[in-house]
């Protein structure tokens, strides 16, 4: 066990010097990211947030120790942690994680909260309701929510084919099959017919938001990893945004909601666009721990 723990102290230390973490992942630091990729090692994949919970680690033989260092130097080098893990931590489920799509974030657990609590709301138990989640990448928003909302009938779209993949295998891994439908296609074009035409409850979307100009700038463990389709949203960062505001009273029934996550900076633009050119009975922001608007809702 001795050299279980000098094995874990040094490794530690290379990583306390050279691993370089991300603002908005606050949940990987030099300890809990050796954790995670000592499971990973074992054969056993874990997010970064349950490897934390499970800190009595299984000894190494020398084969798994190889591994551990090879997937260190991958880390050190920019892979993103969940990419080699396959794992990502998101509303208390352990996702499949991957290259496909974006690895989902903690920011937006904001909107996800606020989404489950609208359906929570709107549950009756006597008829299904209606969600469809666009740009849904790894799946996590349709999972997370119907995982905890038994009478939803939800379906997911992404124009990434990558990402539709990872998201149907993020479905059939929490059989889910049943009640998440995903398609391929542009924001809204896969749900083109009366079967949808004013009859959604809910409308959720985490969009591309960040500038075209500005993707290229963007910390290389995202711009050499992650895929630009789940970042570029256009020249100002808005034309999804504007697309989907647009085209969202088309599906939404009367009463019900469309929520999705903005950029920093772009939410009171936004709420002003959607009171002063659409029919949104409600427009309301979702702020951060910093009284950042983060997420807005909308009711018809």
């Amino acid at each position: 066990m001795n050299i279980q723990n000098e094995l874990w102290k040094e490794l530690l230390h290379n990583l306390v010097q050279e691993l370089d973490i991300l603002p908005d992942k606050a949940e990987e630091t030099p300890e809990t990211t050796l954790s995670a990729l000592w499971w990973k090692a074992c054969g056993n994949p874990l997010s970064v947030v349950a490897a934390k919970n499970n800190i009595d680690l299984p000894e190494l033989s020398s084969g798994q120790e190889k591994i551990l260092r090879e997937l260190i130097d991958r880390r050190l080098s920019g892979v993103p942690l969940a990419h080699l893990t396959g794992r990502q931590h998101f509303m208390g489920l352990e996702l499949l994680a991957s290259a496909d799509a974006l690895v989902p974030r903690k920011e937006t657990e904001l909107l996800a909260g606020e989404a489950l609590n609208l359906l929570k709301k709107m549950a009756t138990g006597e008829d299904h309701l209606v969600y469809i989640d666009v740009c849904t990448g790894a799946g996590n928003l349709p999972v997370a929510l119907a995982s905890q909302v038994p009478g939803v009938k939800a379906f997911a779209a992404d124009l990434s084919a990558d990402a539709v993949h990872l998201a149907q295998e993020n479905v059939d891994f929490f059989d889910l099959g049943k009640r998440i439908k995903v398609l391929e296609g542009d924001l809204l074009s896969p749900f083109e017919s009366e079967e949808f035409f004013g009859k959604v409850d809910l409308l959720t979307c985490n969009p591309p938001y960040i500038s075209s100009g500005k993707v290229a700038d963007m910390h290389s463990e995202i711009s050499d990893h992650e895929p630009d389709l789940a970042f570029d949203g256009g020249p100002f960062g808005i034309a999804i945004l504007r697309k989907l505001i647009g085209e969202a009273p088309r599906y939404l029934r009367s009463g019900g909601w469309l929520a999705f996550e903005v950029g920093l900076g772009q939410g009171e633009k936004m709420i002003k666009r959607m009171k002063k050119k659409y029919d949104y009975e409600l427009v309301r922001p979702v702020l951060d721990e910093n009284h950042d608007i983060r997420a807005i809702l909308a009711q018809m």
